[in-house]
C-alpha cells in the first residue's frame, strides 16, 4: 500500500539519495515501523559543508498506492497549538502535520504517526497527488547522520484502536521512558470542580479579588474544590505604572516583561503569597500556581531578585532573554527553586505554560529530541518531588513535548478559551476534539476553563462533561451560575468524569463538520455505558444530519441497549447493528445520548439532572438502582422508560 524513497538534505542545499535508506520493519500487531538511515559525508578539503540541514536534514517520500477518499491532518498551526485540516489532496497536507488519518476508498483507514526520537523530529507535509513527505530535522547544525525511528503506520476499520496501537508500538520501540496515558495516574484533586483566575482578573489578579471569589463560591454553595492563581501573581516591575488599552495591548505588555521576583507582587499581595494561599485554603480549596517555563514571558530580569536565586541555571536565548538551561540537571534545579518556594507557601499543584518553545529558545544548542527530553526530565522531576506529579501542561502541543513528557498526566489540547466570543466556540471545539485523537494517547486532555454566564455556556458545560478531563471555570467575580455547574458534579463537587479522553466518532474523523452537512459526534464511555454528544457546527448554521448507533462509541458492547436522550428525555431500544437518523436544525440544536446495555430486560440510566448520568449509579442489583446521591433518575424495564422524581 505504501512505498518509500529516502534522501538527505545538506546545509549547502544539495540533496542526495544514494546514502539514505528507509528501513521498513513490520511488527507483530499489524503496525509497520519505518526507520531512517541516512549519512552525509564529512566536509573534504575546501568543499562546501556537507552537514545535514537543521530544518530538513532528511526526508522520506511516502507514496500511497491505493485510492483515497479524504483525510484529517492534525498539524501544528502555531508555535504552541495544533488543529485539524480536512482535505482529499495529499499535496495539501500542511507542513508540521504530527498525526494523519487517511480514509481509503475501500472503507478502511490508514493512520500514520510521526515520532520524535533521541535526536530527530519527524513531521509530514504534502508533495504531489499521491505522495506526502516525512520531513526529518534536528534544529541543530553539525550533524552528519540521521538515524532512528521516523514514523509508524497501520490500516484498519477503527481509528482509535489503530492510533492506540501505533502510539504504544512507537513508545516501545523508542524505549525512552515516555508512558502511554493508561500507564499514567490521574490526580485525585482533578476529580473535583475547579476555578482559575485568568479570565476573571487576568494580570490584575490580587489577594482581595481571590478572597472575594472564594466568598462568592461559599455564599452560592458552589462546590469548587481547587483554584489556580494564574498570570500574573509575581513581582513584574515592567508592569509598574504601565497602562494598557484592551486585551491585545495587555498581551503586548505581558510579552515584553520579565520576572523581577517569584515572591508575589507586594502591591497586589501585600502580605505575600503564603498569606493569600492560607486564606484561600480556609474555604476548603487546594491551590495551584501557574507559571510559564521561562519565569515570565520575557524570561528572568537580570536586575531582579529572581536572577540572584536562578543565575546558575539560566542561559541566554537567541533573543538575548535569560531562560532556563535545557540540560536536565540545570532544568531540575531551576524548577526546584520555584517549586521549593511554592511548596513553602502551601501550593498543592502547578500549571506550567509556554512549553513548546524549544525552537524559539534552544535551536542550535543540541538536537531537538535531546533538548526536549532533557528539559522535560528536569521539569517533571521537580513536579514529582514537590507535587506528586499533580500538574497541568499547557501551550505544549509540539510533538517534541508530547513524546518527551514521561509521567505528567494532563495537558491542554486547545488554544485559549475566548469568553463572550460566539464564533470562537466552533474553532475551540474542533481543536479540543480532533487534537485529543492523538494527544489523548499520552494524556488526559484539558479542554480549558470556561464561563458559566457566557453565551455558549450550556454547550461548553456539555463539552466539559464529555471531555474526560478536568473541569474548571474562570468566571468573573459575582458571575458564577450554579445551575450551569450542577449537571457536571455531585453535591461535594466531585465531577461525573468519563473514562477516557473524548474523541470524534469514527465516521466523523475524516470529514469537515463545518462544511459537510454532517453533525459532529463526540464519544466516550462511562463504565459499560456509552456517551455520545452531537453538535451542529455548520459554518452557516444550516441543518445537519447524523446517523446514531452503538458502533459510534469505541468500547461499547451490547447486543441490545436503550438510547436515552438527556434533554428531551426520549428513549429508543436498539439491537446491535441498528441505527436511527436525526437532524440538528441549527447551531443551538444539540443532543446528549446515553447508551445503556439491557440485561434481562433492564437498563440503568441514572440521575436525569446530570449529563453523565451513569456515573451517579453506585450499583444495580435485582433490577434496582442504588444512587450515590438522591435525585431524579431513570431506568428502562421491559422496553419502557421509567422516570422517577
Amino acid at each position: 500500500m505504501l512505498s518509500f524513497k529516502a534522501y538527505t538534505n545538506r546545509a549547502s542545499g544539495e540533496t542526495e539519495s544514494d546514502r539514505a535508506y528507509a528501513r521498513v520493519t513490520p511488527q507483530d500487531n499489524g503496525v509497520t515501523a519505518v526507520y531512517i538511515d541516512a549519512i552525509s559525508p564529512a566536509t573534504i578539503g575546501n568543499a562546501p559543508s556537507r552537514t545535514l540541514d537543521r530544518e530538513f536534514g532528511a526526508g522520506i517520500d511516502i507514496v500511497i498506492e491505493a485510492p483515497i477518499e479524504s483525510y484529517m491532518a492534525n498539524f501544528r498551526s502555531s508555535e504552541f497549538w495544533c488543529k485539524p485540516f480536512f482535505g482529499n489532496k495529499l499535496s495539501e497536507i500542511p507542513d508540521e502535520t504530527q498525526y494523519l488519518v487517511i480514509k481509503l476508498e475501500n472503507g478502511e483507514f490508514l493512520v500514520v504517526v510521526p515520532v520524535v526520537n533521541s535526536k530527530y523530529k519527524t513531521v509530514f507535509k504534502g508533495k504531489t497527488a499521491d505522495t506526502f513527505t516525512a520531513r526529518i530535522f534536528s534544529w541543530c547544525d553539525g550533524l552528519y547522520d540521521c538515524k532512528g525511528l521516523s514514523f509508524v503506520y497501520a490500516t484498519g476499520k477503527n481509528i482509535s484502536a489503530l492510533t492506540q496501537t501505533c502510539v504504544k508500538t512507537a513508545l516501545k520501540l523508542l524505549n525512552n521512558g515516555t508512558r502511554h496515558r493508561t500507564e499514567r495516574r490521574y490526580p485525585e484533586m482533578f476529580e473535583y470542580l475547579g476555578w482559575c483566575s485568568w479570565d476573571s482578573m487576568q494580570i490584575r489578579v490580587c489577594e482581595e479579588g481571590l478572597i472575594e471569589k472564594c466568598e462568592e463560591f461559599k455564599n452560592k454553595e458552589i462546590p469548587v474544590k481547587w483554584a489556580i492563581i494564574d498570570d500574573m501573581w509575581a513581582e513584574i516591575r515592567d508592569f509598574y505604572d504601565q497602562e494598557y488599552d484592551g486585551f491585545i495591548d495587555m498581551v503586548h505588555l505581558m510579552h515584553r516583561s520579565a520576572m523581577w521576583h517569584f515572591e508575589a507582587d507586594p502591591r497586589r499581595f501585600p502580605k505575600g503569597l503564603a498569606h493569600t494561599i492560607s486564606k484561600m485554603k480556609e474555604y476548603g480549596l487546594k491551590i495551584g500556581m501557574w507559571h510559564p517555563t521561562t519565569g515570565y514571558w520575557r524570561g528572568i530580569d537580570p536586575d531582579g531578585e529572581a536572577y540572584r536565586y536562578l543565575k546558575d541555571y539560566l542561559i541566554r536565548s537567541p533573543q538575548n532573554y535569560l531562560v532556563p538551561d535545557w540540560r536536565a540537571d540545570k532544568s531540575y534545579m531551576y524548577y526546584k527553586t520555584f517549586h521549593d518556594f511554592f511548596k513553602n507557601c502551601g501550593t498543592d499543584f502547578v500549571k506550567i505554560d509556554n512549553q513548546s518553545m524549544t525552537n524559539r529558545y534552544y535551536k542550535g544548542f543540541a538536537p531537538v529530541g535531546q533538548v526536549a527530553k532533557d528539559f522535560h526530565a528536569g521539569m517533571e522531576a521537580s513536579v514529582g518531588e514537590h507535587f506528586d506529579n499533580c500538574m497541568i501542561n499547557c501551550m505544549g502541543m509540539g510533538s517534541e513535548d508530547i513524546w518527551s513528557r514521561s509521567v505528567s498526566p494532563i495537558s491542554r489540547c486547545s488554544d485559549d478559551f475566548m469568553p463572550e466570543a460566539k464564533e470562537w466556540f466552533t474553532r475551540h471545539i474542533l481543536m479540543c476534539a480532533y487534537n485529543s485523537l492523538f494527544q489523548g494517547e499520552f494524556y488526559w486532555c484539558d479542554w480549558d476553563m470556561w464561563w458559566t454566564d457566557d453565551g455558549q455556556a450550556s454547550k461548553n458545560s456539555l463539552m466539559r462533561a464529555i471531555s474526560g478531563g478536568p473541569i474548571y471555570v474562570s468566571d468573573m467575580i459575582n458571575r458564577s451560575r450554579k445551575e450551569l455547574l450542577s449537571p457536571l458534579a455531585m453535591n461535594d463537587g466531585k465531577i461525573l468524569r468519563c473514562d477516557r479522553p473524548c474523541t470524534p466518532a469514527n465516521d466523523c474523523v475524516a470529514i469537515n463538520p463545518t462544511t459537510s452537512g454532517k453533525a459532529l459526534k463526540l464519544q466516550n464511555m462511562a463504565g459499560e455505558h456509552g456517551i455520545l454528544a452531537v453538535l451542529n457546527l455548520d459554518e452557516n448554521s444550516k441543518p445537519v444530519n447524523a446517523t446514531i448507533c452503538g458502533e459510534d462509541i469505541n468500547g461499547f458492547e451490547a447486543d441490545e441497549y436503550a438510547v436515552y436522550e438527556h434533554f428531551s428525555k426520549e428513549m429508543k431500544i436498539l439491537k446491535k447493528g441498528e441505527s436511527f437518523d436525526i437532524e440538528l436544525k441549527n447551531e443551538d440544536d444539540y443532543r446528549l445520548y446515553i447508551f445503556a446495555p439491557i440485561h434481562n430486560g433492564f437498563a440503568a440510566i441514572g440521575r436525569t439532572d446530570k449529563f453523565i448520568s451513569p456515573k451517579t449509579i453506585e450499583y444495580v442489583c435485582d433490577n434496582k438502582i442504588k444512587l450515590t446521591e438522591e435525585g431524579p433518575y431513570a431506568y428502562v424495564e421491559n422496553g419502557k422508560l421509567i422516570l422517577c422524581d
